[in-house]
């Protein structure tokens, strides 16, 4: 498959997805069956979905994610309101051990630090989290340990 037609798939995945509203500022460059991404979005939400759209193109194995998050005025929030934000999500998903997970935020980005037993948990924990308005990323240091 050619890279013009992988860079269109995509690009056409990104313009159908109403996750996204300003597809157009994601450029994509497709070299063999990897592709990069880079431009610039409103939300941590709208990169991962660019990310997502890529990932199930026909001939993509690969996706480099060089797509910057700048959140808009009415996204912002406080590191301190985002972390509260945060530790109450956690608290809602009952498969999530909520109080083995330290969250801190900087500037928008919120680091995931803890144990948990299973991946499934991590995962869960950084999807919680991901979503939330204001997020400009995650960091997620949660170790996977064996139960006792």
């Amino acid at each position: 498959m050619s890279n013009a037609i992988i860079e269109g798939a995509i690009i056409g995945r990104l313009d159908l997805d109403p996750r996204i509203p300003d597809a157009q500022e994601i450029a994509v460059e497709a070299e063999g069956d990897g592709v990069t991404l880079r431009g610039t979005v409103g939300s941590f939400a709208q990169r991962r979905a660019a990310v997502q759209d890529a990932h199930k193109a026909d001939g993509v194995v690969d996706v480099f994610d060089e797509i910057k998050v700048r959140l808009m005025d009415e996204y912002m929030r406080e590191d301190a309101e985002i972390r509260g934000a945060a530790l109450q999500s956690l608290m809602w998903d009952v498969e999530v051990p909520a109080e083995s997970i330290e969250v801190s935020v900087e500037d928008g980005w919120v680091t995931l630090k803890g144990d948990v037993y299973f991946q499934f948990q991590s995962d869960n924990a950084f999807e919680d989290v991901a979503s939330l308005i204001g997020v400009a990323g995650v960091t997620n240091q949660i170790t996977v340990t064996e139960p006792l």
